[in-house]
């Protein structure tokens, strides 16, 4: 009887025939890649991650800004750029148009509640967050200027502060801005908010508010979410009474501005006070 000799051939060819176990990938094979879903990166062995092509997108985009500004930027891109300082790890220009459609336009977006940003699918409270820090933002910028300006004089700064805080809200709301006997801003009061079109304001309280804030001069401001800021009849009947309401305590009513889409009303600039 022969004895069969196992040579360093034979046992190779043997170790090939066993299966791998189903934990372990397969001799001399290179690994799968796998896909990490939250990094966007797709990996090849440790060590050897690959940058997304978003990465370099973003890198062109700062640049861009950081040579013109929003100059050349679509309302996309820009909004794309600043969705990147909400998501780390991930494209954002998907996100960006899904915005633009729904709300319309850029403002649109800038505009839109929280809550309502909220619900588009991707964006997530982060995306509220910061839109809503944005607005604050640029009201706190005019609210600066507006201070540190003569009212009569520049009556551009405090139309402004106006429409920065109150263009493109959902509800009406009336506030008045107490002013100096300098013509500087002392603070803004909110006096009413409702529902849209309504809004209730009573001349008792508006004195009592510019005695106790030692005010010289009173501006009054509220918004037509229509978006036209035309004013009603109604409106001209509330300026009419919160006039003679001043008058009796000698408090000038500087203006009554009205803020719309993009637009404003200025009792004053008509010559109705």
């Amino acid at each position: 009887m022969r004895r069969r000799v196992r040579t360093r051939e034979t046992v190779g060819a043997s170790l090939a025939t066993v299966p791998a176990p189903p934990d372990r990938e397969p001799v001399g094979i290179l690994p799968t890649p796998i896909v990490n879903p939250e990094m966007s990166i797709l990996a090849v062995g440790p060590g050897a991650d690959v940058e997304p092509d978003y990465v370099g997108h973003r890198k062109r985009l700062r640049q861009r800004w950081e040579t013109a500004g929003a100059k050349g930027f679509p309302d996309y891109e820009l909004l794309e750029l600043l969705l990147t300082y909400v998501f780390a790890r991930c494209d954002t220009k998907p996100l960006a148009k899904k915005l633009l459609e729904k709300f319309g336009s850029f403002k649109g977006v800038l505009d839109a509640s929280s809550e309502a940003l909220g619900q588009v699918e991707g964006a997530g409270q982060g995306t509220g967050t910061f839109v809503s820090l944005i607005r604050g933002a640029m009201e706190r910028y005019f609210e600066t200027e507006a201070r540190q300006s003569d009212l009569l004089n520049s009556p551009e700064a405090v139309i402004a502060y106006c429409r920065a805080s109150l263009e493109g809200l959902a509800n009406e709301v009336f506030d008045v801005v107490y002013v100096s006997t300098k013509n500087r801003v002392i603070r803004k009061e909110r006096l009413s908010e409702g529902t849209i079109d309504q809004a209730a304001v009573y001349p008792r309280r508006v004195v009592a508010g510019a005695l106790a804030a030692n005010a010289a001069g009173l501006v009054f401001v509220h918004n037509h979410p229509s978006g036209d800021p035309t004013p009603s009849m109604d409106d001209k009947r509330l300026t009419a009474l919160l006039l003679q309401a001043a008058k009796t305590v000698n408090i000038a009513v500087l203006d009554h501005i009205i803020v719309g889409n993009g637009r404003h009303y200025s009792f004053r600039e008509k010559g109705l006070l």
